[in-house]
């Protein structure tokens, strides 16, 4: 991970650390260090829980938030004109998608959006749910890609073709060595740095609902309600592969992994202020090692900082991180609704590099209403 962007990192804890104010902590208390070593000083402070978020934006966007885009360069509220305004649009040029509109994107992929492109619409002005762009095609790998920097999707909800976990289907097909044999979809992917998603919903992507792949540093993933991507061994909210991200503030629910990284080396992200809801079918953030890749080593990615999130997902682990990074994982100021830490967090495969320290837990359960 650049020297710079790690700076860039700190320097934003050590913002928030002087900013946040939290609320409604929780009972129970790990107060000290555990799992492996690290050279680095312990970050952190007193608050816990996504409740300090001081974004000024409600978590998971929506009703109240207020970097809503109002000028554009092209109104769509069909098929056609929208294929013929992102064949149009060029960078510093903003798309908007009709508040009202429900525009079926069904048989088509890779649909570009070009460097400092914005891809927008309304969700959460005056009582909008956003535009609403669908595919009922279950090969849909993807249906955006950004081919430059500074993308920007926002406002809009984006749903996928298959919102089902598929277990005893996908478990069968693995054994029988065919487990690709039914095709995956995702939303939104690119290559390149700054892509930024926010005011989202995305929801039905079997494989993610944002790729970011090798090459694709900076990028701002924030205020979305990311649920129903769930697929039996995929399912992600956020994939990262030899990329970073700022993930923050998002609402997340019904998914495997909601953050993963496939643990390549160049693989980082910091998630703060995001709050995962009670359904799941594993754990809820994660880094995959060298084992899962069968690369010969035990490298799990190279900086994650995990803190100031809400994990209710109390009956799968919060976040396993499945080898060494190769700077760090550190897992702090968090609320868990777990008995103990070890139930909330682990380290797997290895050990080393992987601290836990100043995370809340409670045994209470919420109820949704």
């Amino acid at each position: 991970m650049p020297a710079i962007l790690r700076a860039y990192l700190l320097c934003l804890i050590v913002l928030v650390n002087l900013s946040c104010g939290g609320k409604n902590q929780p009972i129970s208390s790990d107060t000290e260090m555990t799992g492996g070593t690290s050279a680095r000083p312990q970050l952190g402070d007193d608050r816990y829980s996504a409740d300090v978020n001081p974004t000024g934006n409600p978590i998971g966007g929506g009703e109240g938030y207020t970097l809503r885009v109002f000028e554009y360069d092209y109104l769509v509220s069909t098929r056609q004109e929208l294929l013929d305004a992102l064949e149009l649009a060029g960078a510093a040029q903003t798309v908007y998608v009709a508040d009202t509109a429900r525009i079926d994107l069904t048989g088509l992929k890779n649909l570009t959006l070009r460097g400092g492109v914005t891809l927008a619409s309304g969700r959460g002005q005056d009582g909008s749910e956003g535009g609403w762009l669908f595919s009922d095609e279950i090969d849909t790998l993807p249906l955006f890609k950004a081919t430059g920097s500074g993308v920007r999707v926002t406002g809009l909800r984006i749903q996928g073709p298959d919102t089902l976990r598929r277990t005893e289907q996908m478990t069968e097909l693995s054994r029988q060595g065919q487990y690709y044999s039914i095709p995956n979809s995702r939303g939104i992917q690119t290559t390149h740095p700054q892509l930024q998603v926010d005011n989202c919903e995305l929801w039905g992507w079997s494989h993610a609902a944002v790729f970011l792949q090798k090459g694709s540093t900076d990028n701002h993933i924030h205020h979305n309600f990311m649920h129903h991507n769930q697929r039996h061994g995929l399912g992600y909210g956020v994939v990262l592969d030899q990329s970073n991200a700022l993930i923050e503030a998002n609402l997340f629910d019904w998914g495997r992994h909601h953050i993963a990284g496939t643990g390549r080396p160049g693989t980082s992200y910091e998630a703060r202020f995001n709050i995962v809801l009670e359904n799941a079918n594993s754990h809820s953030f994660d880094m995959h090692g060298g084992r899962d890749r069968d690369d010969g080593t035990d490298i799990a990615g190279d900086l994650m900082l995990i803190h100031h999130n809400t994990f209710r997902a109390a009956d799968v682990t919060a976040i396993v991180i499945r080898g060494v990074p190769q700077e760090s994982a550190e897992i702090y100021n968090n609320w868990f609704l777990h008995a103990t830490p070890t139930s909330a967090v682990r380290q797997t495969n290895a050990t080393g590099n992987f601290r836990y320290y100043k995370n809340q837990y409670t045994e209470v359960r919420v109820r949704k209403d």
